[in-house]
């Protein structure tokens, strides 16, 4: 009895430490999503942060401030998908490490 719970510790403490690593890897991890053709993009670290705000000046158009504003939007919506996607948080089930 006593062997197979200190075994289960051992299991569960490994489990944490790959946890961690896995954590931090995807917060140093960088995410980016572009919009009009690349007109604009945005970076997302792991923890959802925005990094960067790209724009490439052909796409400024003081007659168009709405327009800009949508890519900037539709960029960081496809940055935060990637980030969603890539995730291998996504593929654990937390009740099952219970």
């Amino acid at each position: 009895m006593g062997s197979g719970f200190s075994k289960m510790k051992k299991q569960r403490k490994q489990l944490e430490e790959q946890f961690a690593k896995m954590q931090k890897e995807m917060q140093e991890s960088e995410y980016r999503g572009k919009s009009g053709s690349g007109l604009v993009e945005v970076v997302l670290t792991g923890d959802k942060s925005l990094k960067a705000i790209l724009i490439k000046p052909e796409c400024v158009d003081p007659n168009d401030v709405e327009g800009l504003q949508d890519l900037i939007v539709a960029a960081f919506k496809e940055a935060e998908k990637s980030l969603e996607e890539s995730s291998p948080m996504s593929e654990i089930n937390p009740i099952g490490l219970l």
